[in-house]
């Protein structure tokens, strides 16, 4: 039985170009998702998952987190901050400093965009207790035209971005097969009292809070399209009971990236063993 994920027909001419030198693979972009979490009275840990939109160029009808790809200007330094430094950041995600600031920074810009969650408040010690209304949604607005960036958003608010609610949890690298790739570092965090998650994306259809071992189990089905790392990090989280046990979780960060390779005539996207593990079971 081959250790693998059989991928179609049309991936093995490119699999071998890649092979052969024939095609250079994209350099993946750097990106960051924050895996939000909180704690149900009836269903206990659930994480919040969108549907990404039939029509997007990569992993059209996909079950993901939210996230996305740095913004350059993520990276200013003059951005209020409070947590663990963009240095130690770093020290976690095996990056340097002035990325580590901007992974931060997109992830929780990201998250804002796609669901109005904002790990940001009035001080050091705070965060805001609510996003609804037209001048956050203006905000968000202008942060996804691009006419705002983020520093300059959470400086007209008065706004410290606090990088202490956030753990570090993976690094996921798409396979070079893929004419989009993307180096991503996995955040999780805890829903701010107070906020409410919403449907707000134009890039996703559908929006819910629901167990990762639920949530898993329709993904190993494949009643709910998902890519691996999203598989994986679900069935991960479903051993943990609460949100508190999740962010108290040591974790050593290490990069996984699924290699495609050609077994006996097919393609196949190979993933690493430990992870392949999780992606296997249940």
């Amino acid at each position: 039985m081959v250790n693998g994920l059989r991928l179609p027909k049309e991936f093995r001419e490119r699999v071998e170009d890649i092979a052969s030198g024939r095609v250079v693979p994209p350099v993946p972009r750097d990106s960051a998702t924050i895996v939000l979490l909180r704690d149900h009275l009836e269903h206990g840990l659930q994480a919040f998952v969108l549907r990404r939109v039939a029509s997007m160029a990569f992993a059209p009808g996909a079950y993901v987190f939210p996230g996305g790809s740095v913004d350059p200007r993520d990276g200013d330094a003059a951005i209020a901050w409070s947590g663990p430094s963009p240095r130690e950041w770093g020290a976690a995600f095996n990056a340097d400093e002035p990325l580590a600031r901007e992974l931060v920074c997109a992830a929780v810009r990201e998250t804002f965009e796609e669901s109005l969650v904002l790990l940001a408040g009035p001080t050091g010690e705070s965060v805001v207790d609510d996003t609804r209304g037209d001048a956050w949604e203006a905000g968000r607005q202008a942060l996804l035209d691009r006419s705002l960036s983020f520093g300059e958003f959470l400086d007209e608010r008065g706004l410290v971005l606090r990088s202490d609610l956030l753990r570090p949890w993976a690094h996921w690298i798409t396979p070079k097969v893929e004419p989009k790739r993307y180096d991503t570092r996995f955040f999780v965090a805890a829903m701010p009292e107070g906020q409410r998650a919403r449907d707000v994306s134009t890039e996703a259809d559908w929006v819910s809070w629901v167990s990762p071992a639920e949530a898993a189990e329709r993904g190993g089905t494949g009643e709910w399209p998902m890519l691996p790392p999203t598989l994986v990090t679900l069935r991960e989280l479903a051993e943990y009971e609460t949100v508190a046990d999740v962010l108290a979780a040591e974790r050593e960060i290490v990069p996984y990236e699924p290699m495609a390779e050609i077994i006996d005539g097919d393609a196949y996207l190979v993933l690493p063993e430990d992870a392949s593990f999780r992606y296997r079971e249940g």
